[in-house]
């Protein structure tokens, strides 16, 4: 496949010694990363304490977690689209910036209300870093090289996941729950003026387009209603009205955007990406594969805390070979998809994560022993360490340089649209036969023991949602061997950040 990025700017001289510029981009926007992914979890152990502290209620409380992954996601693609207007390291530099301020805020909160808002300001943070991290990784790297940082850049997010609740746990034992905020200043405050100081621009972004601004607003609403929809559906129930308006709505703003972008003279999102076999392929598997997945993280620390009794800190501890697992083999999947192509190691991960639920299925009990959850957990990371690095190479080395902010933000959306269905999916599957107090307790990792009856009830809606994830997880590695040949990375192209 025809590279689209040109040579660029030579490397750094950094401590007297040549340092290429492309390991310095992979550097600030790993971090940036890995901090957007500690901070959508890190809060999970903190609301029982928060809530006492700020005199508030577990209904609002919820929203401390929900409102940061509702806005790192609905902003994905006007922030992606802004970027290929304005450029793409502006953007993040200001996402970095948007986090720590919002990090900041959080911590001085005097009540849940503000809480909620500052987390806002957060997600828009984190949504700035995540759609343009890897379009500037993408840009940065050679073909040849590409899957390799990606899959770097990827650990980061993966080990973020499971340490947010580990990190929140310690500081907690240790000091207020406040200072989960607080640890982010520091932090984002270096990240900040090293991203401002060695990042730059190696392509020219498009100021002379226009922002579609109709567009971008009725993605973000038609979003935003979905999202709400699938969070409040929870507690709801399906069938009432609000949640029923609220799909309904979706489903218009949805037909009416794509009317729209068809006729916009600069759409938020240019429709031509998908007529790229490529890029079809690997945002359809990402978003089924997040779909799939996502919500089995969660599934497992249910069982390990209401079925075999665990504390909230020891079952997250308990997923840590999924994690560790999927660090060392994303990078090196990575490597391997720069120079076989995406469409065998994306294919079979899939096919590993959907052996892993088969297993869980299979040997799934309350007093099933953790050497059998320990393996399947790591199957799971196997599989994902596999699939995310080449699936996302592929898919964003498809795209036009022009346009790698827009490619990163629709693979971004769809892949974290998916995650919060499949959250949403998982526990009305799963957690149907249990009281709704119950399954909220759970979800903000109050320490809740079932019964003997409501325990088996309990592993057999796990099962049922196992058995829809393996579907779904099947169907992504259909798409994914689908993909063709196109990706494959040529091992003498051109660096474009050095010429070489």
């Amino acid at each position: 496949m025809e590279d689209h990025h040109k040579p660029s700017a030579p490397g750094r001289v950094v401590a007297g010694r040549h340092f290429e510029y492309k390991w310095i981009a992979l550097s600030v926007t790993t971090i940036g990363a890995l901090m957007a992914a500690i901070d959508s979890t890190i809060v999970v152990l903190a609301l029982p304490d928060m809530m006492v502290k700020l005199h508030s209620d577990l209904v609002v409380m919820v929203w401390v977690i929900m409102g940061y992954i509702l806005v790192s996601t609905v902003f994905l693609l006007t922030f992606g689209r802004a970027a290929d207007i304005l450029g793409r390291v502006r953007m993040y530099n200001a996402g970095f910036l948007v986090f720590t301020i919002g990090s900041a805020l959080c911590g001085i909160s005097q009540g849940a209300t503000q809480l909620i808002i500052f987390r806002l300001v957060q997600g828009a943070g984190a949504a700035l870093m995540l759609v343009n991290g890897p379009a500037i990784i993408t840009e940065a790297f050679p073909a040849r090289q590409r899957g390799r940082a990606l899959g770097i850049n990827g650990v980061a997010w993966a080990l973020g996941s499971v340490v947010g609740p580990l990190l929140g746990g310690f500081i907690l034992a240790a000091a207020d729950w406040r200072w989960i905020f607080y640890i982010n200043v520091p932090i984002g405050l270096v990240g900040t003026i090293w991203g401002y100081r060695v990042l730059h621009e190696l392509s020219t972004p498009k100021k002379e387009e226009r922002f579609d601004v109709v567009g971008a607003a009725t993605f973000s609403l038609g979003l935003l209603a979905l999202l709400i929809g699938l969070t409040r559906g929870i507690e709801t129930g399906w069938t009432s009205l609000p949640i029923i308006g609220l799909f309904l709505f979706c489903a218009i703003t949805v037909v009416f955007f794509l009317w729209w972008e068809k006729r916009a003279a600069s759409p938020v999102l240019d429709l031509s990406l998908f007529d790229s076999r490529v890029y079809n392929s690997a945002v359809i598997s990402s978003m089924l594969q997040a779909l799939s997945m996502f919500a089995v993280n969660f599934l497992i620390i249910f069982y390990l805390q209401g079925v075999r009794g665990y504390d909230p800190l020891t079952a997250a501890l308990l997923l840590i070979p999924l994690p560790l697992v999927s660090s060392i083999v994303g990078p090196l999947s990575g490597y391997a998809s720069d120079h076989i192509g995406a469409r065998l190691p994306t294919t079979i991960g899939l096919i590993l994560q959907a052996a892993a639920l088969a297993l869980f299925i299979n040997q799934l009990s309350p007093d099933t022993s953790y050497a059998v959850i320990a393996t399947g957990l790591g199957l799971m990371g196997l599989g994902g360490g596999m699939f995310w690095a080449p699936n996302t190479s592929s898919a964003l080395g498809s795209a036009p340089v022009a346009r790698l902010g827009i490619a990163s933000a629709a693979l971004g959306t769809l892949r974290q649209t998916g995650m919060v269905t499949s959250f949403a999916l998982a526990l009305a599957v799963a957690a149907g036969s249990l009281p709704k107090q119950v399954v909220m307790d759970l979800f903000v990792g109050t320490n809740v023991a079932l019964g003997s009856e409501p325990m088996q009830a309990f592993i057999v809606g796990i099962k049922s949602a196992f058995r829809v994830s393996i579907v779904l997880c099947l169907a992504a590695a259909a798409f994914s061997m689908v993909r063709g040949k196109g990706e494959a990375r040529h091992p003498h192209q051109p660096d474009r950040a050095t010429g070489e």
